[in-house]
């Protein structure tokens, strides 16, 4: 008769588990009693010991907890074997898990792992993460590093027209996929370039980056004058840069590195020997600046050590010259001295360097230069008016009006209203002569001539009469004729207007445009009259300043073209100190006191 047993199939299982465990389990070695071999050799008896792991592993015990995990893993391995259903469902498991996975990031329009763009992990990000991580990092860590060789200039993106774009940024992120695992992906990031934005900061950039050509110069070795040759300048290719950065906006972006585009500009003379000698004659002695204002009178005198004045010196393509972007802080330093003490003061650089060519042309070792005045201001006081403003300010009245135009003179002025005057410059075209002064004073009708800060002479004159007065100011010696003719209104009638002639006239400012006002001696009238002689002394001319016929003849071959003349009044006290000091002097000597 046939037995079912359900439990056999379970009980043979068990037993090969136990027979595979029986192939690894540890066998110990003992003595048996009195158990001998033929030999008279106690016998080992072999008793299978199952082993147990320890509770924690340690150096000592490593190896049972080795022996453990190796049963552990054949068992498993033999379930897998002998049951499908285990490794189907651990097939199930995964797959589950990978559509897990993938699901996470299609459902979420997610970055995949391990996804990169600016150093910033965009893995797991949605896109709105994305692009807010993205533009953090960009306003945040991104900084352009623009060089030229070891020379570098930081900027922002934006300064150079640089714009992110995130979204286009994000989906290139997106197509990598899983081609981050397991290593990681760098995206270049999507930038947009502002042409103009990025032309104007290279315009700016081009100042700050070129390097000027450096003609040969000469430098002091110990008592060693020496020369240096020229090298080459360096200029920023603008449109060679543009190109560039245009080309490569997102490895720019990426690296934080631009190297600009240079051009190379060879010197005018790069070998310094063909002027050495010369250059050693020139330095030899000290070179004295001289500076002079012709409106206060005060004389300037600038030195400079040998070092500084070599440093001046450049090989030019015909001899010797001067290098002007080093003299040119020598005049900016010069400029800040006089500002001290009158803001309104300066060296003109062109002038002076041009002064300074000229000296080192014919090794002279002296220049005399002009301190100058900037234009101004002035603030309308009770009772002033335009005539009023330029004999006060010492600018002809035409003057004052062509610094304000649209102005109606007629329409009455503000008490404290600002006023444009002009240069006072203007009025000064020449080359002043800084050792030679003509003061005129209108109050008391005289005049007196300085010559190395002396008197030279003085005597009475008459200047203009109060329908055609003499415009007080700074003014110089324009012209000499020995005789010129002059004329006014009150001279002309239907049949025309009538001439005068002047003898020994200079003309020293213009009134208007083409009339001229001037020293003078006798004057022939149109009638025939001659005046001179008995008329100085009180006002008595059309605006000229007339003196006796020999002291005018003296004047005239005294002043040189240039000289500088003071005319001062009741409206424009004197501006030098020696008319201040000689009218000082003749007051208090009508009151009978004695100064000095």
């Amino acid at each position: 008769m046939d037995i079912y047993q359900p439990n056999r199939k379970a009980r043979g299982r068990a037993r090969e588990r136990h027979a595979s465990r029986r192939g690894n389990a540890m066998v110990t070695r003992s003595a048996a009693p009195n158990s001998i071999d033929d030999n008279n050799t106690p016998l080992i008896a072999e008793t299978p010991v199952m082993s147990r792991a320890p509770r924690t592993i340690t150096a000592d015990n490593l190896e049972v907890w080795k022996g453990r995990a190796l049963v552990f893993t054949r068992d498993a391995a033999w379930y897998a074997r002998r049951s499908p259903w285990v490794w189907g469902s651990a097939i199930a498991a995964v797959l589950l898990l990978i559509a897990l996975f993938f699901g996470h990031y299609i459902t979420g329009a997610r970055v995949y792992p391990n996804v990169w763009a600016l150093e910033t992990d965009l893995g797991g990000l949605t896109p709105d993460e994305a692009s807010a991580a993205l533009q953090s990092a960009w306003t945040r860590d991104v900084r352009i590093i623009l060089r030229d060789g070891a020379r570098e200039w930081s900027a922002l993106p934006a300064d150079l027209g640089m714009r992110l774009n995130a979204p286009v940024t994000i989906e290139a992120a997106r197509a990598v996929g899983l081609g981050g695992m397991p290593f990681g992906y760098e995206v270049l990031p999507a930038v947009e370039l502002d042409f103009l934005t990025a032309q104007n900061f290279l315009l700016d950039l081009t100042e700050l980056s070129k390097i000027l050509p450096y003609n040969a110069g000469y430098s002091w070795q110990g008592d060693q004058l020496v020369g240096m040759p020229g090298t080459d300048g360096r200029f920023l290719d603008i449109a060679a840069t543009m190109e560039t950065l245009q080309n490569n906006l997102p490895q720019i972006a990426t690296t934080g590195v631009f190297n600009i585009t240079m051009t190379t500009t060879p010197p005018d003379q790069r070998d310094p020997e063909p002027y050495l000698l010369q250059a050693r004659a020139f330095t030899a002695q000290d070179f004295i600046i001289r500076g002079y204002d012709p409106f206060s009178d005060e004389h300037f005198a600038w030195t400079t050590d040998r070092n500084t004045l070599t440093s001046w010196l450049e090989a030019g393509e015909s001899g010797l010259s001067l290098r002007d972007d080093l003299f040119a802080d020598f005049i900016a330093a010069q400029t800040a001295s006089l500002q001290s003490t009158n803001d309104r003061r300066y060296v003109e650089p062109i002038d002076t360097m041009s002064k300074m060519r000229a000296a080192i042309t014919s090794a002279e070792h002296e220049i005399t230069i002009r301190v100058r005045y900037f234009a101004g201001q002035y603030t309308v006081q009770s009772g002033d008016n335009g005539y009023r403003i330029a004999r006060r300010t010492g600018v002809p009245f035409y003057q004052l009006q062509q610094a304000n135009p649209g102005r109606d003179w007629e329409v009455p002025l503000s008490v404290g209203e600002s006023i444009n005057v002009p240069s006072p410059d203007i009025t000064l075209p020449l080359d002043p002569v800084p050792n030679k002064r003509i003061v005129v004073d209108m109050r008391s009708q005289t005049l007196v001539a300085f010559e190395n800060g002396e008197v030279a002479f003085n005597w009475s004159i008459s200047t203009g009469i109060d329908r055609a007065p003499t415009s007080p100011g700074i003014y110089q010696i324009l012209s000499h004729h020995e005789t010129a003719s002059g004329g006014s209104y009150e001279l002309c009638s239907a049949v025309g207007c009538a001439n005068w002639v002047m003898d020994y006239f200079m003309g020293i400012y213009e009134v208007v445009p083409g009339l001229v006002n001037g020293f003078h001696g006798n004057v022939l009238l149109p009638n025939g009259t001659l005046l001179g002689g008995g008329n100085v002394g009180s006002p008595f001319t059309y605006g000229c300043i007339m003196s006796e016929q020999e002291q005018a003849r003296m004047l005239y071959y005294w002043a040189d073209q240039g000289t500088i003349v003071e005319i001062i009044g009741r409206d424009y006290p004197p501006r030098s100190r020696l008319a201040a000091d000689w009218y000082g002097q003749q007051a208090a000597a009508q009151m009978g006191i004695e100064i000095g």
